[in-house]
């Protein structure tokens, strides 16, 4: 289990990484979608449902004002975050498809239930994924999945999370998603199967003050 454990830090740890907030102006070459991913849109709405879901928990563990407010400086980059985590998702459970890779809800319960009891409850479990991952209690399955799937990918692989044969399969499936991103959030690399951000000459980035920069 302590393996299971680190390889959920590992993945949940690469999918959450650091980038301020955006607006837009100007032309939008993609409206009313942040990224396309199989020829699905995920929508700008769902983006920031998303988003919101992760601030309401925020607000229920820390109602202390100014802890939240450090809370929220914290998660500054927490759009496109999540977006990378909403692709990433889908590039994985692809990537988990072709290997013949699947997850069971009993097995979610068995690793949830284990953490649970490292953590010291699932109030303990809960407040770590969203304070640490920016995973919202009710998330945290879909997110046990998403590592459960990694895990048993990589076991398929004969190697784990952290060696580029992983990533090789990753940036496979990442090139059957035909992922595209909006250019508001960056853009996505094939091969490290990861956002990148750019800048763009329209984008402003928006600092958890509220002022902007130009990009």
């Amino acid at each position: 289990m302590h393996r299971r454990r680190r390889t959920a830090l590992l993945l949940s740890a690469a999918i959450v990484a650091a980038a301020p907030l955006l607006t837009a102006c100007g032309n939008d070459a993609h409206p009313g979608a942040a990224a396309v991913v199989g020829g699905q849109r995920i929508t700008v709405s769902q983006l920031e449902n998303r988003v919101s879901e992760v601030r309401e928990a925020q607000r229920a563990v820390v109602p202390d004002e100014a802890q939240y407010e450090q809370a929220i400086a914290k998660t500054g980059s927490l759009t496109r975050d999540t977006l990378h985590g909403m692709v990433l998702d889908q590039v994985l459970h692809r990537a988990a498809q072709d290997a013949g890779v699947t997850v069971s809800r009993k097995e979610i319960q068995e690793m949830r239930g284990a953490l649970e009891e490292q953590a010291g409850g699932a109030e303990a479990l809960e407040t770590t994924w969203l304070q640490q991952y920016g995973v919202p209690p009710e998330r945290l399955d879909e997110n046990l999945r998403l590592q459960l799937e990694a895990q048993k990918l990589a076991e398929k692989l004969g190697t784990d999370t952290s060696q580029p044969a992983f990533w090789t399969a990753l940036s496979q499936a990442s090139d059957e998603l035909n992922v595209d991103l909006n250019p508001r959030y960056g853009t996505w690399d094939v091969e490290k199967s990861s956002r990148v951000d750019t800048k763009t000459p329209w984008v402003r980035e928006v600092t958890a003050t509220g002022t902007q920069d130009t990009a």
